[in-house]
């Protein structure tokens, strides 16, 4: 959530940042009016209840004495009864303003390009054109897509997975669900061992007030899937339990504190317009390995370069060629200040698809789910909160599937995946 104190001190400034994220100057406006309002009715209720004590005072001075305090009391009733009526009025307000405020996205940091969408995304770099592979020898020349090498191999089987949920779901089989097992462990011992996150396990389902911590309510309640007659709602992502687990805290450890987890991802995909339908690109189910840090906030844009890396690190360990984006203005997550998205090359599409999204929150989440640090005086201040994808399994399982397809329509293993592959080298179809 933003500072509306921010927000009232440097009005320009906030109305030409959300202006680049979509959001009109009017709205701006408003928001500091109502808060103008709010503050005018604080300073007068306080009077008001100033000038109560000092009734209050009058009449025990009057009892004391054997005086008639009967004026007095009923100036002390009148009193009253207009602050019950400005506190109404005031917790209204409040309630407007916070609902208003829950509904605007973070500022961009000053280096995020501006921008309306995907097409004014700025590539970073590219890395991995070597192991962009060649498809000349292959039948017709070209590669399968992994829906197809999945289902000759039997190893992905989208047509059951449909019958017992609905489309977007699917059964990984045999290898195909080792070749998942062993990314998501592999990703996992990366980045505790060598990265030095904590690994969790939180909670699928979580309370309205944790989806609200991380931004994603109340803006994205139709892309969820929520529990009926329960105030649950199924994860989008582990984000969303990792960050929550400080909320309403103060963070006594050293800081940073890196998260890592496992988790499935839940998605209603209602805005995605019969995008990705076939495969594992877009699924309403699938699993994620995510990174969640709370820094500083002197240090967290190099914590978030630090957890790019972590990122990077999987796909080149991978040999899986991708490219870095530093997402513009108009096509950043709602909470984010400043966000890189990792594309993969998926070879049947000839295009790079994302991967992962490393982002920087900076205290929007923190104001929202009220989590604090001390700073060296012992002051209690908000945190900034970071979170990146390392990596989306499933789709990191597709590319996999395409970038190592033999001519034979076997796939290779990538070797930094063999020991956990069981020391299996090659799915191939089983005759």
């Amino acid at each position: 959530m933003l500072d509306m104190k921010g927000m009232r001190e440097q009005i320009d400034l906030y109305k030409q940042k959300l202006q680049s994220r979509g959001v009109a100057t009017e709205v701006v406006d408003e928001l500091v009016a109502l808060d103008e309002k709010r503050r005018e009715l604080i300073q007068t209720s306080e009077t008001l209840k100033q000038r109560r004590n000092d009734v209050s005072s009058t009449i025990g001075e009057k009892k004391r004495a054997g005086e008639s305090a009967e004026d007095a009391i009923a100036e002390m009733q009148e009193v009253a009864a207009e602050i019950r009526g400005l506190d109404e009025k005031l917790a209204e307000i409040e309630e407007r303003l916070q609902e208003q405020l829950s509904w605007l996205p973070n500022l961009p940091h000053e280096s995020v390009p501006v921008g309306e969408d995907e097409e004014d995304n700025v590539e970073v770099k590219r890395w991995g054109d070597e192991f962009i592979p060649d498809f000349s020898d292959f039948p017709n020349g070209e590669p399968k897509a992994h829906w197809d090498l999945g289902k000759d191999l039997d190893i992905l089987d989208f047509s059951r997975g449909a019958k017992v949920a609905s489309s977007r779901f699917l059964y990984y089989k045999q290898l195909g669900a080792r070749l998942e097992r062993a990314l998501y462990n592999y990703m996992l011992d990366k980045h505790v061992d060598e990265n030095g996150y904590r690994e969790m396990i939180p909670p699928y389902l979580v309370n309205d007030q944790a989806m609200y911590g991380t931004g994603q309510f109340p803006k994205f309640t139709e892309d969820v899937f929520q529990v009926d007659k329960h105030p649950l709602t199924m994860i989008s992502t582990a984000e969303i339990p990792l960050t929550n687990f400080y909320a309403e805290e103060i963070i006594e450890e050293e800081l940073p504190v890196y998260l890592t987890a496992l988790s499935p991802s839940f998605r209603s995909e209602a805005g995605s317009a019969g995008r990705d339908t076939r495969g594992l690109i877009r699924l309403h189910q699938f699993n994620k390995v995510e990174m969640v840090k709370f820094s500083e906030p002197e240090t967290s844009y190099d914590e978030l370069e630090k957890m790019l890396v972590n990122a990077e690190e999987i796909l080149q360990e991978l040999k899986l060629p991708y490219r870095v984006l530093t997402l513009c203005t108009g096509d950043m997550g709602f909470s984010a200040a400043k966000t890189y998205d990792i594309e993969v090359w998926i070879p049947a599409q000839e295009t790079y698809r994302e991967i992962s999204s490393c982002s920087n929150c900076e205290d929007f989440q923190a104001r929202r789910a009220k989590i604090r640090y001390r700073n060296e005086e012992g002051n209690p201040k908000l945190v900034h909160t970071l979170n990146g994808s390392g990596l989306a399994v499933g789709r990191t399982v597709a590319a996999i599937l395409e970038n190592y397809q033999q001519p034979d329509g076997s796939v290779k293993i990538p070797d930094v995946l063999v020991p956990y592959m069981g020391g299996k080298t090659v799915i191939k179809e089983e005759k």
